[in-house]
């Protein structure tokens, strides 16, 4: 382990997802681990303990930005009370309990622990190429494994429901091309300018 990160980040993140992932588990199902966010994750984890300047930058280039945008959605939410992108609607469900939403609050050191490596050791361009091959992967499980009442990665819709306007196979392909065109291509430029 180098002087970049402390003995105890990696060990308490580790201890946070030993909680979090038996408790997703049983409230959410497996499924719930194909989320986009959930994959990042677990992948900083990874990065934590090995350092792995590709993985950190895979999931810069993929999750970042959408994780950002998650933070805006929630503490907009929080200090006005007003619903603005529905991106975090879930954590002000009454249904869920107190713990549970509080889990989900890895959605706010996620992008700080991301952004902090990234001023560290910079980007890796290689990122882009990589976290798409590991997004259609995911996005082919998330398809075929799950079902569509679920619409984990928005494979079957964008937002919450399903979408019916076109054929399901022909929206989840050009699902395929949506993520990278236009989430992971503007991420990548941006990246690239500010932490290269």
């Amino acid at each position: 382990m180098s002087d970049t990160i402390p003995l105890w980040l990696p060990i308490a993140y580790t201890l946070f997802l030993l909680i979090l992932i038996p408790v997703y588990w049983r409230h959410y199902g497996p499924a719930n681990f194909l989320w986009f966010s959930d994959v990042a994750l677990f992948s900083v984890c990874i990065v934590l303990w090995t350092e792995n300047k590709l993985l950190l930058s895979m999931m810069a280039v993929g999750v970042l930005g959408l994780e950002l945008v998650w933070c805006v959605d929630y503490f907009g939410r929080l200090l006005t009370g007003k619903q603005l992108l529905g991106l975090s609607n879930y954590m002000f469900h009454k249904d869920k309990n107190l713990f549970l939403r509080g889990l989900s609050l890895f959605h706010v050191f996620l992008p700080a622990i991301v952004i902090w490596l990234l001023i560290e050791w910079g980007y890796e361009t290689r990122a882009i190429y990589w976290q798409t091959v590991l997004a259609w992967v995911v996005l082919l499980l998330t398809y075929f494994l799950t079902p569509p009442k679920e619409n984990i990665n928005w494979v079957f819709g964008f937002g919450d429901d399903p979408q019916k306007k076109i054929p399901p196979l022909l929206y989840f392909i050009l699902s395929l091309f949506f993520f990278p065109v236009v989430v992971y291509l503007p991420s990548h430029i941006i990246l690239n300018w500010i932490f290269n």
